[in-house]
């Protein structure tokens, strides 16, 4: 696969094939509970990354300590994924009818994003999701068209947890269900596949283009998860830009570096939305943005980069960044609450899953799993990964009252990791 002089892909290979398997490669890693994402620019500034915007539980949003990045100064609030970014403590930006923001004032050379035009919306996608298996569990982003077969470019956090993508091809308004091919956590990147798709037209990238602060730019996104593309003008304020990016849960934190920083007026549902040249070319993926202070400021990956991980992603590399379709999963949620048995203790199962099904309750302690005795939520976690979608695995729990039990429970899709 490779990008011709005009910045668009040349014609699709296959899916990537497993050579040992013939199949599709899936990687059987384990669900990770549901958490807030939170970007903290290195030295500079607080951001949030700016992908799902969810219609559950509001996030809170916290103030944080001014800092100054280059000659500006700005308070900075944080704000969980699958929130309702804009309400609650701290304010935020929020889209009226007619596709006018308000909320942060644009500063020079930046003016509040407006309903995007029709040449804007070609080549772009907007992202609906529902997570974790729970249809008042949703989130939405954007994504950048690849190739007229339908693979689809976006931030991995847009589609974090996701048990369910429909993607809408905005210049069309024709919606499919897309699949995960293949994420990139550590780079922020994943790859879909839309279902059905063809004769789409991609987005023009420009992977090679040196970015200059200064720079004019504008990006287009599907702000606040309205499912209206808007255009957001400004300018590039700083180039080679890192940000840690983490959750809250623990979990490995993700160090992006050769960003670009953004005076624009960037909010939640833009993440994987595109950053444009004044020629219409693609330098960036928008990620992330600043909240609760003036003047707006966002963080977008260079382009390059992010073709470079779906390259990789595309063409099946063996990454331990990478992981391929959705992860196996039994339908536990584990608890943090020690148990008085030695091994896992189980906060809850999700209905219908496999789990549930073989009489796993809240309460229960997970002892092992095909005989290898487990006590911590890692190594439960590490087993699982070693499996399929569709292996069976005998997993042994003990219950509230002491007595053991063992049955064998078929590994089903979970959650986008």
């Amino acid at each position: 696969m490779s990008i011709n002089n005009d910045g668009q892909y040349l014609p699709d290979n296959q899916a990537p094939i497993d050579p040992t398997s013939g199949q599709s490669p899936v990687d059987p890693s384990p669900k990770k509970p549901r958490s807030p994402w939170i970007a903290v620019a290195i030295a500079t500034a607080a951001v949030v990354c700016i992908g799902g915007l969810g219609t559950a539980a509001l996030a809170e949003l916290t103030s944080a300590p001014k800092s100054t990045s280059s000659s500006l100064q700005n308070t900075y609030g944080t704000f969980g994924r699958g929130s309702t970014f804009g309400q609650g403590q701290g304010g935020g930006n929020g889209l009226q009818s007619g596709g006018q923001a308000i909320g942060q004032q644009a500063t020079a050379g930046e003016t509040p994003a407006v309903a995007a035009t029709g040449a804007q919306e070609v080549g772009l996608v907007t992202i609906n999701t529902v997570l974790d298996y729970d249809s008042d569990q949703q989130a939405a982003g954007t994504g950048m068209i690849l190739t007229s077969s339908g693979y689809i470019l976006t931030n991995n956090h847009v589609i974090a947890d996701s048990t369910n993508i429909s993607v809408t091809v905005e210049s069309t308004g024709k919606t499919y269900k897309a699949t995960v091919v293949g994420s990139d956590t550590t780079a922020d990147v994943a790859v879909l596949k839309l279902a059905g798709a063809s004769g789409l037209t991609p987005v023009t990238f420009a992977p090679s283009e040196k970015v200059a602060v200064g720079q004019s730019i504008y990006s287009v996104g599907n702000a606040e998860g309205t499912g209206r593309l808007v255009t957001a003008v400004g300018t590039v304020g700083a180039i080679n830009q890192s940000l840690t990016i983490g959750s809250d849960d623990g979990s490995p934190s993700e160090h992006l570096t050769g960003m670009i920083e953004l005076q624009s007026d960037v909010v939640s549902g833009d993440s994987g939305g595109a950053l444009f040249d004044t020629k219409g070319r693609v330098i960036g993926m928008v990620t992330a943005a600043s909240s609760g202070g003036n003047p707006v400021t966002g963080d977008a990956i260079n382009i390059a980069q992010v073709l470079k991980a779906a390259n990789a992603i595309r063409s099946g590399a063996t990454s331990s960044d990478i992981q391929y379709g959705t992860p196996a999963f039994a339908g536990i949620n584990i608890s943090s609450t020690p148990s008085t048995t030695a091994g896992v203790p189980v906060a809850s199962t999700f209905p219908g899953m496999p789990a549930a099904k073989a009489g796993i309750v809240e309460g229960d302690t997970i002892t092992s799993v095909n005989g290898v005795a487990v006590t911590t939520a890692t190594q439960l976690s590490s087993d699982i990964r070693t499996f399929k979608v569709g292996q069976t695995v005998t997993i042994a729990w003990v219950d509230a009252s002491g007595v053991a039990h063992s049955a064998p429970v078929t590994l089903v899709a979970g959650p986008a990791s």
